[in-house]
């Protein structure tokens, strides 16, 4: 497991539906060569997670939007 700081717009998109931004501030991430699944706690201290694409994953850590600690 890696930890991460979001400083950027990361969305991920629940089913079908609309994007959704995963909240600035820290992360852990767990990657493979599929895709990477982010952990996060949410203002109201729920845990909250979602995998997005591997090629999303290394765009978003490209443009420095996920910054790996």
């Amino acid at each position: 497991m890696q930890h991460a700081i979001i400083r950027g717009e990361v969305c991920f998109r629940a089913g079908d539906g609309v994007t959704i931004p995963i909240p600035p501030g820290p992360v852990d991430i767990e990657v493979t060569d599929e895709d990477a699944t982010l952990g996060w706690t949410d203002a109201n201290g729920s845990a909250m997670s979602t995998a997005i694409t591997r090629d999303e994953y290394d765009r978003y850590v490209s443009e420095g939007k996920i910054r790996v600690a």
